[in-house]
């Protein structure tokens, strides 16, 4: 009876520690289940709620290591360059007027001839010595100058050249809209921006020039940033900003 009572004891803890393993299997199947819908129901709320967010909010930094949205940060103006201050015109110099015209004095009238000579006799007249004066010719006064007589009025002075006007320096053109760095990428911050170097993407229209398998191996080699690049619509920003289209851009993803 003693090896029929062992056998009996044996086979009675068996079926125990079975029982007890399958409670605990099907408390474990039941715990998972639970889990995995809680799981389900979280990821259907974070995809909702990611679905309604504006296009505005401001896409995830690089040191964020969650997929939560942070708050919309606000927009900085972008600065305007100052205008080129204009020289001030230099006044023309203007001729001072003439003087007025006096009025011309009246002129002394001539003084009346001697009376003429006498009439010639037979007599022989003594011829007059060369280049001697002739007695009526001594003897008519020299018409009195005018006096007083008006000044000649002073020539006009030339007007001054006008100075030649200040011409403002050309402001040098800034760079293309392709040159600017790939952090100005909303999303994109400078631990990316140092990989994307590493792999000789530094601007925005290098980014921008790539087709779409491309981008994904690109995307494939970030590491712990891949999938930023789908999620936060790099390479329609490099396009845009590419481009030169900062209206649309700001309209899709917020001021620079």
């Amino acid at each position: 009876m003693q090896p029929t009572t062992v056998d009996n004891t044996m086979t009675s803890i068996v079926l125990v520690v079975i029982a007890i393993a399958a409670v605990l299997t099907i408390v474990a199947i039941l715990v998972g289940v639970r889990k995995r819908n809680a799981r389900r129901e979280a990821d259907a709320a974070e995809n909702a709620r990611l679905a309604e967010r504006p296009a505005t909010d401001r896409p995830l930094n690089d040191d964020d290591a969650t997929d939560v949205p942070p708050a919309s940060a606000p927009a900085r103006p972008a600065s305007t360059p100052a205008a080129p201050i204009a020289a001030p015109a230099t006044p023309v110099p203007v001729a001072p007027p003439p003087p007025p015209l006096t009025d011309m004095p009246e002129v002394a009238p001539a003084a009346p001839l001697a009376d003429a000579p006498a009439p010639l006799t037979d007599e022989p007249v003594a011829a007059a010595a060369p280049l001697q004066a002739s007695p009526a010719a001594e003897a008519q006064p020299m018409p009195a100058s005018p006096t007083g007589a008006a000044a000649e009025p002073a020539p006009e002075q030339a007007p001054a050249p006008a100075p030649a006007p200040t011409v403002a320096p050309a402001v040098p053109a800034g760079p293309a809209p392709g040159e600017a760095p790939v952090t100005q990428i909303k999303g994109l911050g400078p631990k990316v921006a140092s990989m994307l170097a590493e792999m000789g993407i530094v601007t925005v229209g290098e980014l921008a020039a790539l087709d779409q398998r491309a981008a994904e191996d690109l995307d494939a080699r970030l590491g712990p940033f891949t999938g930023r690049m789908g999620r936060d619509r790099w390479l329609e920003q490099a396009k845009l900003l590419a481009a030169g289209d900062i209206k649309g851009f700001e309209e899709r993803f917020g001021k620079l």
